[in-house]
């Protein structure tokens, strides 16, 4: 530091002088390194998720957003309950047929808030319009392989269906899985393979023990 003293102060003067400026200098250099931990800190502060929903944090506050994630909340949800519930029931019964229709249809219409949703936020969400494009498209083609039953159509529509049933778990996980209250301590890539981890062993057995997949 310079010495701000001048010929003639006592040295008494003098030291009051330095240390005086020793404490401007001191604040300073404090008022400086408070200012910057406070940046970051603000700077995260802007890019948080501003509102929440069942727990769960949106990335966006806006009406419209929120609408179209409620309606997307709603359809996935009861295609969930529909592939569920077509699993466990005779595939020669109307009943899976019935509900593999409901599967169908929850399906496309989720697609469609999916497609809304990655425009509100491009291209924030473009991994979950990739997740819900193949999810779409296995359905689609395991309806219609359904429908025309040509040489071994169970088996490949079984393993479309199960496949999208995958998928439509996958975006689910892969979006919420890290605010999850006991999924949240796995890393990020885990999320895109749990599900199927889970899924492909039970299409596999699946595909060895019914009869119409054996053919």
């Amino acid at each position: 530091m310079q010495s701000t003293c001048k010929v003639g102060l006592s040295i008494n003067r003098c030291e009051l002088i330095d240390i005086q400026n020793s404490k401007s200098n001191g604040s300073r250099h404090l008022s400086a390194k408070q200012a910057s931990q406070k940046l970051p800190s603000t700077m995260f502060s802007q890019i948080q998720p501003k509102n929440d929903l069942f727990g769960l944090p949106l990335p966006s506050d806006d009406p419209a957003f929120i609408a179209v994630i409620l309606i997307h909340i709603l359809l996935s949800f009861c295609a969930v309950l529909a592939g569920l519930a077509g699993m466990f029931m005779n595939k020669n019964s109307r009943r899976h047929a019935t509900f593999g229709k409901l599967y169908y249809w929850f399906i496309l219409l989720a697609f469609v808030t999916v497609i809304i949703l990655a425009i509100l936020r491009w291209p924030h969400n473009n991994h979950l319009l990739l997740i819900g494009a193949m999810t779409t498209l296995f359905v689609l083609i395991g309806r219609k392989l359904a429908q025309d039953k040509r040489s071994k159509w169970a088996r490949w529509h079984t393993i479309l269906m199960g496949g999208s049933y995958i998928l439509l778990l996958t975006g689910f996980y892969v979006d919420n899985g890290e605010h999850l209250p006991f999924w949240k301590q796995f890393p990020q890539w885990f999320f895109y393979i749990l599900p199927a981890m889970v899924g492909i062993p039970i299409i596999v057995f699946v595909l060895r023990r019914h009869p119409l997949t054996r053919t």
